[in-house]
């Protein structure tokens, strides 16, 4: 197994959008709950949204339900994030993670492996 590869990110203005990729879902050992985390400056890393790879069942943080939507690709390779109306504070380096399946809809990072090297997001305003 390898670690997941991050892509997508960039600058907007706040309320734009933009489409994360998360590469290498379906490679992971044992794992069928791929997660976005995201990091801002000083601050602790928190899930946002994770999906199962086997029925795309998606879960959300309370504080993006509504404005970002995780799926994946048929193949199960390829996890997205769009990321709708975004505001300043969703600046962060954003991260995905595999787990397994029970661990999807939990937030603890320590239940998640193979993290890449992240995408930055700046939100402007």
């Amino acid at each position: 197994t390898q670690d997941m590869v991050e892509s997508g990110g960039g600058s907007v203005q706040a309320g734009g959008s933009l489409r994360l990729a998360c590469a290498g879902a379906k490679d992971q050992y044992k794992t069928d709950c791929v997660a976005w985390f995201r990091q801002a400056p000083g601050k602790p890393r928190e899930g946002v949204a994770g999906i199962l790879l086997s029925d795309a069942t998606p879960s959300y943080a309370d504080s993006v339900k509504g404005r970002f939507s995780i799926s994946r690709d048929s193949d199960k390779k390829t996890v997205y994030l769009q990321l709708n109306n975004l505001e300043p504070e969703d600046t962060a380096t954003y991260y995905c993670g595999a787990g397994m399946r029970y661990v999807c809809g939990n937030w603890h990072e320590g239940l998640y492996f193979y993290f890449g090297q992240g995408t930055q997001v700046t939100v402007l305003s």
